[in-house]
């Protein structure tokens, strides 16, 4: 109990390590797509998010300025094609925040 006798809540401490950019749904949910699979284009991605072009990319952005994301530009049929991979720092940073967010459910107690 804390000196006012509101219960001491260690779970919250944790949220201060929770990392920015992974915080938003959407980059979150592209992060652990890219974890399943060795990479996806960016029609792929906007397919199952069901994002539009200018939410994606900005989102797609974030995370490659992060280092989390590498890029692979190619073409088919004529058309550029990107291809997102997730970096090693990706799954490292994916990896840790998954984890707290794991010790932050079980401190529930539900």
């Amino acid at each position: 109990m804390s000196p006012r006798g509101d219960p001491e809540v260690p779970a919250l401490e944790d949220l201060a390590l929770l990392h920015g950019p992974l915080e938003h749904r959407v980059r979150l949910a592209i992060c652990v797509l890219l974890s399943r699979h060795d990479a996806m284009s960016f029609s792929g991605l906007k397919r199952v998010l069901g994002e539009t072009d200018g939410s994606l990319g900005a989102h797609l952005r974030k995370l490659e300025d992060c280092g989390y994301l590498l890029v692979d530009r190619t073409y088919r049929d004529r058309r550029p094609v990107s291809w997102y991979h997730l970096s090693r720092e990706g799954r490292d940073r994916l990896r840790r925040h998954l984890g707290i967010l794991t010790q932050l459910i079980d401190q529930t107690g539900l």
